[in-house]
């Protein structure tokens, strides 16, 4: 059969679009990159055609990719709104048009991947846009199934990677309470339920894919950190408005959850395991075997590195900026000239290297914290901390048996530079 999955490059449907794939279908990504999603794709399992829901709006624009088309299977989703990338259009609006389109194409099976909680309770806009979709497709003349996930643990998903993130903290900060009810579901299960929904289960309608049983959401971050052998969780409650003050002065960049995303976490998200088991054929993975034990160290050495990294990060700017600062403002300018002297550097030229190295300094420090691409920033500071090293050696040899070592110090500081550098995204 030819199937179109939608958001085909994302964490969820880019997983779907394989299982379907591998079990010997003709698959085809709907993306808004097509190349991009074709370079990902290292097994060209799928081909992929550009798809945008921020703009394809009307049934017209879904028509000509549903030629030929049996089933569709609808992938797109965010968390948090950006730009052009709302909840109304891609949640509401892109889907419906796609849903009216699969009617008029005469698709014999639409899989809708909807979200637990997109119900007659639903208030947040998330769940809203969500189930304007849900209700519109069910109505539809056609065989539909709107899938419902919990929160959804795969090891490159995002949540995920928060979750693992704030299990591994020595402390782990909790929103709340900390017992707001969750019962998070596998990948490897969901992706197989939507696999067998669309192929060879008939029933329609909504149905919830959660995991065995709900958990706290105190108990589900204790139970990934004794997945990842890190030893006794420790947590620390948070005020919500106290988070919610962190998301909007950008600690949405960390994975904060905004005032929306609390309540959403406040009023629940679990379900009958029922029908995930008649789908699946037999009870879904629960959370302690979320991570395998011989993925147990790996996993961990991520999550620590994820907050371990901006920390070191963090540290280095700050030795810039300090050192900075103290250059052309705090220590005794006198004794820089004198130091500047000894290696030659005299007049205007050592007003100018001091002054300038400060600024330097200064610059190098913000950009460390500002700048997203940052391989070429390391490079340039490890070149001029061993330029700085090379003359003091060569002019000031003393100066490495000074017992505080001021230049011994830049030993593990080049290393912590190569390893931000080796830790950096090409």
């Amino acid at each position: 059969m030819l199937i179109l999955v939608t958001g085909a490059s994302g964490f969820l449907g880019r997983t779907i679009a394989k299982a379907l794939a591998s079990a010997g279908h003709d698959v085809v990504g709907a993306v808004r990159d097509p190349v991009a999603a074709a370079r990902l794709d290292v097994q060209g399992r799928c081909r992929y055609v550009a798809a945008d829901f921020t703009r394809d709006l009307a049934a017209s624009d879904w028509i000509p990719r549903l030629v030929g088309v049996d089933i569709v299977v609808n992938a797109v989703g965010i968390l948090r709104e950006e730009g052009a990338q709302t909840f109304a259009a891609l949640h509401a609006d892109a889907p419906r048009a796609l849903f009216a389109a699969c009617a008029e194409a005469g698709v014999r099976r639409v899989v809708q991947i909807s979200a637990l909680g997109a119900d007659a309770q639903a208030r947040s806009r998330y769940h809203l846009g969500k189930k304007q979709a849900d209700d519109f497709l069910l109505q539809l003349p056609l065989s539909a199934v709107v899938v419902q996930p919990s929160l959804v643990y795969g090891t490159q998903g995002a949540s995920a990677q928060v979750f693992r993130l704030l299990a591994s903290l020595p402390v782990i900060p909790l929103p709340g309470s900390g017992q707001q009810q969750i019962q998070p579901v596998h990948l490897d299960d969901l992706v197989a339920a939507v696999v067998a929904l669309a192929l060879r289960d008939p029933r329609t309608g909504r149905i919830a894919l959660v995991g065995p049983a709900p958990v706290s959401l105190q108990d589900y971050l204790a139970a990934l950190r004794q997945s990842m052998r890190l030893g006794k969780a420790h947590f620390i409650r948070i005020p919500e408005s106290v988070i919610v003050a962190a998301a909007r002065v950008g600690g949405s960049r960390l994975g904060l959850p905004d005032r929306e995303t609390l309540d959403m976490l406040e009023r629940g998200n679990t379900a009958e395991v029922a029908a995930t088991r008649e789908v699946l054929g037999h009870m879904p993975r629960p959370v302690s075997q979320f991570i395998a034990r011989n993925e147990a160290r790996p996993e961990s050495i991520l999550a620590r590195l994820a907050w371990l990294a901006p920390l070191l990060r963090a540290s280095i700017a700050l030795v810039w900026i300090v050192t900075g600062v103290l250059s052309v403002g705090i220590y005794p300018v006198a004794e820089s000239y004198l130091l500047l002297a000894q290696v030659g550097v005299t007049g205007l030229l050592a007003t100018t290297m001091l002054y300038g190295a400060g600024i330097l300094d200064l610059g190098l420090g913000v950009a460390t914290l500002a700048l997203r691409r940052r391989r070429w920033l390391w490079r340039l500071q490890a070149a001029i901390i061993l330029g700085y090293t090379l003359i003091i050696t060569w002019k000031l040899p003393e100066f490495w048996l000074h017992p505080y070592g001021p230049i011994l110090k830049n030993l593990p500081l080049l290393a912590a530079i190569w390893l931000l550098y080796e830790l950096e995204e090409r």
